[in-house]
């Protein structure tokens, strides 16, 4: 997928009108959580975003359920180091630590684009499903 065409999807990612990327159906939780997400670098490997702590975010829970045929998690941990408040300026940094034929892993970082400040670390491993030989 292109570099390019990743950016106008996350940053759609509030567009009712949006459907899908490649085939794939728009999941309730993308809608919930990534209005109003910029993105300030795409390069291969490495992704920063950034956003306005929205008030939804704060008293939402979200449930989310993954698609078939989109692998099995392997470990996700997150460290939560500091509190985000409405409507203060966060940064979302991802790197894909490794992608290899079965095996994934990113590393996410959230700061405070103020200050630089570290909010959250979360990193996820994830088998990613091999096609059938047969």
């Amino acid at each position: 997928m292109e570099l390019e065409a990743v950016k106008k999807y996350l940053e759609k990612g509030g567009d009712k009108s949006v459907s899908t990327i490649d085939g794939l159906p728009l999941r309730f939780f993308e809608r919930l959580t990534m209005e109003g997400l910029r993105v300030d670098l795409i390069e291969p490997g490495r992704l920063i975003c950034s956003f306005k702590v929205p008030t939804r975010l704060v008293v939402a829970v979200i449930f989310t359920v993954g698609a078939p045929a989109t692998g099995v998690s392997v470990e996700i941990n997150v460290s939560y180091l500091d509190a985000a408040y409405v409507d203060e300026e966060i940064e979302v940094e991802a790197r894909a630590l490794r992608v290899g034929k079965a095996v994934g892993v990113v590393s996410v970082e959230l700061r405070k684009k103020k200050t630089g400040k570290i909010i959250a670390q979360g990193r996820h491993t994830k088998y990613l499903p091999v096609a059938s030989k047969l």
